[in-house]
């Protein structure tokens, strides 16, 4: 096996080994919070549909990757490069609105009772099901092109002119013109809501600030409560949003770079940086949220209950 490829499987191995057990952790614990409590807080619920989508990345796009690079299963023919491609746009682009969604609503949720604000999330909470029925349409949409244009083999030297190189596949494109337009859709796709959750995430940080100095030097209990939870919510998704951020933006500046480029490079190098990094969202973030969550940290105790604080895992099960 060349080292090139034996290096790009276990980059995408480490991914899959870190990100399935962790979006699969996150998504058992609050299927059992929802179990036991009948219901979900919309912040959960939003996380809740946030892991299945980059358990979804993580699966189809390293899982495969690292088969493939071991060459332990051979399914990048043309339909399953068609396949593959558009689902992972798809789960990739729902991964960067959700986390938009998520930091819009948790900054929505530091509004004052009684504000505008306040109606506003409480809008949102109502039709929160119609916002992910939108997101899934409008993204499975944008992502078309991938079943129009991916190949699973170059078969002739056209391929060259208008396509990119994503290793096991090439997205071929009929034009110049289709390929660039092709690729500022999802770069506008991308920009959008990063600097939506950029300005949401301002706004928090704002208002942490300002609480911190209102609150500086008093101990009192009046301080904790559901504002001590609401606070260390918005600094979770604070703390997601920045992880997008960086490796979203880098990923986005390799593909800028990659339709300025005249013809398919020989090498899908950059493919595969770009595919690593906007992954590595999907696998290191639900690490953050089991640090950070208490109901999805709680409910992972019950699971997996320690036996010197079993009694204290049982309360917190019973709930």
């Amino acid at each position: 096996m060349p080292s090139e490829e034996f290096i790009r499987g276990m980059l995408y191995l480490s991914l899959t080994v870190v990100g399935i057990p962790g979006n699969t952790a996150v998504i058992l614990s609050l299927l059992l919070a929802l179990y036991q409590e009948n219901h979900l807080l919309p912040a959960d619920a939003i996380i809740l549909h946030l892991a299945c989508v980059n358990l979804l990345v993580v699966a189809v796009r390293c899982l495969l990757e690292t088969l493939a690079s071991f060459r332990m299963a051979s399914i990048f023919g043309d339909t399953g490069c068609k396949a593959i491609i558009f689902v992972y746009r798809t789960s990739r682009s729902l991964s960067i609105w959700l986390t938009f969604i998520l930091s819009a609503y948790q900054c929505l949720s530091i509004a004052p009772p009684g504000s505008r604000w306040a109606s506003v999330r409480a809008l949102a909470a109502q039709y929160l099901g119609l916002v992910f029925l939108l997101l899934w349409i409008i993204n499975t949409c944008m992502s078309s092109a991938a079943i129009l244009f991916s190949l699973g083999t170059k078969n002739d030297s056209s391929l060259t002119n208008h396509g990119i190189n994503v290793q096991f596949c090439y997205v071929s494109f009929p034009s110049k013109l289709s390929k660039q337009a092709n690729g500022a859709a999802q770069v506008g796709r991308d920009v959008v809501p990063m600097a939506l959750m950029t300005l949401a995430s301002l706004i928090i940080l704002v208002f942490l600030y300002k609480h911190s100095r209102q609150v500086k030097g008093l101990r009192s209990s009046s301080s904790g409560g559901s504002s001590g939870a609401e606070r260390r919510a918005a600094k979770a998704v604070v703390a997601l949003v920045t992880l997008y951020v960086v490796l979203y933006g880098v990923d986005n500046g390799l593909w800028v770079y990659t339709l300025t480029v005249k013809k398919t490079m020989s090498s899908s190098l950059i493919s595969d940086m770009r595919i690593f990094f906007s992954s590595l969202y999907a696998a290191v973030s639900p690490l953050v949220i089991i640090a950070s969550n208490r109901k999805v940290n709680g409910r992972l105790r019950c699971i997996v209950p320690k036996k010197p604080v079993q009694d204290k895992a049982t309360s917190v099960c019973a709930m």
